[in-house]
């Protein structure tokens, strides 16, 4: 599984000229999936976002969680992020799980942010053509492969 995480003063999501989430500050999660992962992968996932420092302490030092700032979460689904750029200059997303895999895994990941943030996160619309908008803050923009944990 592999996320890209943008430390954000706001982001909104809208399908077919429709808002359908938004939020102010916090973090927007893309969330890319593929077909060995599972609930190791979220859990872990999961606790490192939450628990991330990326947010100014009064110091002005990134030393602060999400949680700790009391920000808000909106989680994308993303397959573009399992792309593969190894041959030629198509991306290949073989490595992205088809949605019978994908999407219970998404949802699962949501639910268990959920847990972590201890209160609601925000959704995009799995399989969607989304509009994506946000003011990144910093910018703060980090990659996490839950198979690379570096």
């Amino acid at each position: 599984m592999r996320v890209l995480i943008q430390r954000v003063k706001r982001a909104s999501v809208t399908v077919s000229g429709e808002l359908v989430s938004e939020i102010g500050k916090g973090l927007l999660v893309f969330v890319g999936i593929c077909d060995d992962d599972g609930k190791e992968d979220i859990e872990w996932l999961t606790k490192k976002i939450s628990n991330i420092r990326l947010f100014d302490d009064e110091n002005g030092v990134m030393n602060l969680s999400v949680q700790e700032t009391g920000g808000e979460v909106l989680a994308v689904s993303q397959f573009t992020l399992m792309a593969s750029t190894k041959k030629g200059n198509r991306p290949s997303y073989i490595k992205a799980a088809k949605p019978d895999i994908s999407v219970p895994l998404y949802e699962q990941f949501c639910n268990e942010m959920e847990i972590a943030m201890n209160k609601p996160i925000k959704r995009g619309v799995f399989g969607a053509d989304m509009k994506v908008d946000l003011l990144n803050d910093g910018p703060v923009t980090i990659f996490i492969d839950s198979k690379n944990r570096e």
